[in-house]
């Protein structure tokens, strides 16, 4: 989790790597919705996002199984390596989270 922004926004990021040793088993998606359920319940956040490079699938792939809301795509969104690359945006509010939340937690958190 990360720029947390407080006040009327209450909004954070979240971003995410693992080792490629240990990718495709469910780790990444698991983690992801601990995270959301600790953003939206503890800390009382809104709104996350998670924006990915589009040529990154696997990363992809792990919002794509949890369903979130696919938002477009943010052209020139951040440079990486002197590159201004595009990234797409997802994302998922607190009432989306509160209607989704048992599905979510029941298929991934183990």
């Amino acid at each position: 989790i990360s720029s947390v922004h407080r006040g009327p926004f209450q909004s954070a990021y979240i971003g995410y790597w693992i080792d490629q040793r240990l990718a495709g088993n469910g780790y990444m998606p698991e983690a992801v919705v601990l995270t959301l359920r600790f953003a939206f319940e503890q800390m009382g956040l809104h709104r996350l996002q998670i924006s990915i490079i589009p040529r990154n699938t696997a990363s992809r792939r792990v919002v794509e199984k949890l369903g979130l809301r696919n938002e477009g795509v943010a052209e020139r969104y951040l440079e990486i390596n002197g590159v201004w690359e595009d990234h797409i945006r997802y994302a998922v509010t607190a009432e989306e989270w509160q209607i989704r939340k048992n599905e979510l937690l029941s298929a991934w958190a183990y």
